[in-house]
């Protein structure tokens, strides 16, 4: 990284006004006196020359103006340096030195290294040529030493505008690119915080509603079925089943909260859920679901977790939406490269609900996974939930 700039350096960019009036002085001054003395040499020569002197006392002026403007336009401070550069040919003098270098400086750092290049070879050749034509027919004989001398003065002060011009141009280009850099860095992180403090937040609320829903559907059921039988035996029974499945899902709770604190951010927030043990408790609840599984069992952690969810929210709204339904099943097929979960129910009708928390949270389960999930009615009476997902030997994600 560069040094810190100085005491001077920072005076200087906070008053920019101040520093270019001050540059533009210190050209006037050169500038007029060089101007002055190369019409005194003219009018010795050959006679009045009032008007030349005046071109040339107009455009050192214009061009030591013109540098107060350098840092919007810097190549109008150059062309008038190179118009005064050029009456140099017909009258020696030295009045375009000062505005040449800092207009050259000047393309090199407000402009760019390419423009600075282009115009300062194009202004040395343009004098020189310049040079050996009008000297050449009127003073044939000096003519070759004079364009060599006017070519080395014209490129002594282009080349020593940009050697400064391209230091201090790359230079005030890296800290540009190095501060917009920085600053970028600090709004995708800023993103990513915000995009992961979402995804913590959807992954937190899709645990809860996991074991919150499904859980209080069962003792909401179990209740019901308590409060409406005769047989103190099976109230006694079923309040039992209650108070076991609120009892897990206070466990469960309290697994997540201290999964919480983990280090581990990819960590399952709750324990995972058996299928068989879904449905063994959803039977004891009295509804009437099978679960019937073919193929090898699932290996791969975030699969095998993501198919318990699955069957736990497909039992979940069968037992909600479907509390008067004759038949609920429960279909797990894996495969070597895929799993297929179906949960049918024939006691629900109507249009699929994609905006409920449950179905929501399948979706993004199953979209982790590179899978799909589908809800919707089934046949005439019945709903369906079905749900693919790949298996891979290598899968590491977590739910």
């Amino acid at each position: 990284m560069p040094r810190p700039p100085g005491v001077i350096r920072r005076y200087w960019a906070r008053h920019t006004l101040f520093a270019d009036i001050l540059i533009a002085l210190a050209c006037v001054f050169f500038s007029l006196g060089a101007a002055g003395l190369g019409a005194s040499r003219a009018g010795a020569a050959t006679g009045p020359t009032w008007a030349f002197s005046l071109v040339i006392l107009v455009l050192a002026l214009a061009a030591c103006t013109a540098v107060l403007f350098r840092r919007r336009l810097p190549l109008l401070p150059f062309i008038l340096a190179t118009a005064l550069q050029a009456t140099s040919v017909a009258v020696p003098h030295g009045a375009a030195v000062a505005p040449l270098v800092v207009s050259t400086y000047a393309l090199a750092v407000y402009g760019s290294n390419r423009l600075c290049a282009l115009a300062a070879t194009a202004t040395t050749v343009l004098v020189s040529l310049l040079s050996i034509g009008v000297l050449g027919a009127t003073h044939p004989e000096i003519a070759l030493s004079a364009t060599a001398n006017t070519f080395f003065n014209t490129a002594l002060c282009v080349v020593l505008g940009a050697l400064v011009g391209v230091n201090v141009g790359n230079r005030k280009r890296y800290l540009a690119a190095v501060i917009e850099r920085s600053r970028r860095l600090l709004v995708e992180r800023d993103q990513q915080a915000e995009l992961a403090a979402a995804a913590e937040r959807e992954r937190i609320a899709r645990e809860m509603h996991d074991i919150v829903s499904h859980s209080l559907t069962v003792i909401v059921a179990l209740s019901e079925g308590a409060n409406a039988t005769n047989d103190p035996a099976r109230a006694r029974e079923a309040m039992a089943a209650a108070t076991t499945t609120a009892r897990t899902a206070l466990a469960d709770m309290r697994a997540m909260l201290g999964i919480l604190r983990s280090e581990d951010p990819a960590a399952p927030l709750v324990p995972e859920v058996t299928p068989g043990a879904l449905v063994a408790a959803a039977q004891r609840a009295g509804f009437p679901v099978t679960l019937t599984t073919t193929g090898a069992p699932v290996r791969e952690p975030a699969a095998r977790y993501a198919v318990g969810r699955i069957v736990q929210e497909g039992l979940t709204n069968a037992m909600r939406h479907a509390p008067g339904a004759h038949s609920i099943s429960v279909r797990i097929d894996a495969g070597l490269e895929r799993v297929r979960v179906q949960v049918d129910n024939d006691g629900a009708t109507g249009a699929a609900d994609t905006g409920g928390f449950g179905i929501r949270g399948l979706h993004e389960r199953a979209r982790h996974l590179g899978g799909t999930v589908e809800s919707g009615p089934h046949g005439r009476d019945g709903w369906r939930l079905r749900a693919d997902l790949p298996l891979s030997e290598h899968d590491e994600e977590k739910p």
